[in-house]
């Protein structure tokens, strides 16, 4: 008798780990991004400034972020993976424990931006990373399970972060992750083999994915197409109070809805997409307006809207499938667009928001957002119509097909 065999979805164990120290850091970096939201406050009156103030602290994130991406995706394009992977979380580890030692406004600011730096390239090469090593037909369930880090560090991290942060005080949160960095590059440089940069690798060639038409209109598809999210989620906390009566202790509740939700969304979002890859694009853009929309009518009950939020949650299925498709269409420039893919999301993010908060303050009211989330989606599916004709056009004829 033979043993039987694996499961073809089984992973090897050395797979496993790799993926688990691809995770640690991805969620390092999400506990270190969304943290200070729930400390403004503590922020604010320890640096001596108003909330408002503490508030680009997030943008400086946030800059930080689509900076750094293509930036550091070019001057790392000779290193070799898992020794780029470590140096960028060494990286954002130093600069979370130089966040936790400012000694005031400007250099938080600044901390907070060069924190920011490591963060799209880190997510770019770990996704190039862990679909290297994948079985085959499971590249976006790998990449899924790297984003898996980030969606968990909501739900999890954060709020660990959070409540060490009003115990200890503020600074120990980024203290707190900067020691999460460190136990991810340790990690990363045990259990990540040392893949070599692609042959013939340079700075010059990764700027090549800039002149591919596919590279832009995905990079536009996460840009526009995924800031709906943000245009509700932003404001979730002030609606739902407004509008639907939410007393302050469910607002916790609330935001592990929206947790659980992301974590869903990315598994199977990941799935579907291995699938089939340009299907799940469209009809994540179409469930995403869906759910956004939706929100314009539940906004004003507690339940239908809490759910409505763990709905929105799911939207993020679209971010290990935008992943792949830049992989796919990168051509030998694969670093830059992997990387980029971030930056599109950190835009979609401060697109979303500033939408939404200009129909709120237009006075067309807080279930509004709602609306703004519909019409992104719908650009975003705009696009993804130009990027799917132009694939067609550019597509070799069948064999056997009739020429004109």
């Amino acid at each position: 008798m033979h043993a039987p065999s694996s499961p073809p979805s089984a992973l090897p164990p050395s797979f496993g780990r790799a993926l688990l120290a691809l995770g640690l850091g991805g969620f390092g970096i999400g506990t270190g991004e969304f943290v200070i939201m729930g400390l403004l406050p503590d922020a604010a009156q320890d640096l001596g400034i108003s909330i408002p103030s503490a508030g680009h602290l997030i943008s400086a994130y946030a800059l930080g972020v689509v900076v750094g991406a293509p930036v550091l995706a070019v001057l790392g394009a000779r290193m070799p993976r898992r020794a780029l992977l470590v140096a960028l979380m060494v990286f954002f580890a130093l600069g979370n424990f130089a966040s936790a030692a400012a000694p005031g406004y400007l250099s938080m600011i600044l901390m907070r931006l060069m924190t920011g730096l490591p963060h799209g390239t880190y997510f770019g090469v770990a996704a190039l990373v862990a679909a290297h090593l994948a079985p085959a037909g499971q590249r976006a369930r790998a990449v899924g399970y790297v984003m898996l880090g980030l969606t968990v560090a909501t739900l999890i991290g954060v709020p660990l972060a959070t409540g060490l942060g009003q115990w200890l005080g503020w600074r120990a949160a980024f203290a707190l992750v900067g020691v999460i960095g460190v136990l991810a590059s340790l990690l990363v440089w045990r259990w990540i083999p040392d893949i070599p940069a692609s042959e013939g690798a340079s700075p010059w060639r990764e700027l090549g994915a800039l002149r591919r038409k596919q590279v832009w209109l995905t990079l536009g598809i996460g840009a526009i197409g995924f800031g709906g999210m943000f245009a509700v989620f932003s404001y979730i906390k002030p609606t739902l109070m407004e509008l639907a009566g939410l007393p302050v202790h469910g607002v916790p509740f609330v935001l592990a809805l929206f947790g659980v939700g992301m974590v869903t969304g990315n598994l199977v979002g990941s799935r579907l997409a291995d699938k089939a890859l340009m299907p799940t694009i469209g009809g994540l853009l179409v469930w995403s307006g869906l759910v956004l929309g939706l929100f314009c009518l539940t906004a004003s009950s507690i339940w239908l809207g809490a759910f409505n939020v763990f709905l929105i949650g799911t939207v993020v299925a679209i971010g290990p499938a935008l992943q792949i498709r830049l992989m796919d269409v990168a051509g030998d420039a694969q670093t830059l667009a992997a990387a980029l893919n971030h930056s599109a999301f950190n835009l979609a993010n401060a697109l979303g928001a500033w939408l939404g908060g200009l129909t709120i303050s237009a006075g067309l009211g807080w279930a509004s957002t709602g609306w703004v989330g519909l019409l992104l989606a719908v650009g975003g599916l705009a696009i993804f119509g130009l990027a799917y004709a132009d694939m067609l056009r550019a597509a070799p004829p069948a064999a056997g097909a009739s020429r004109p």
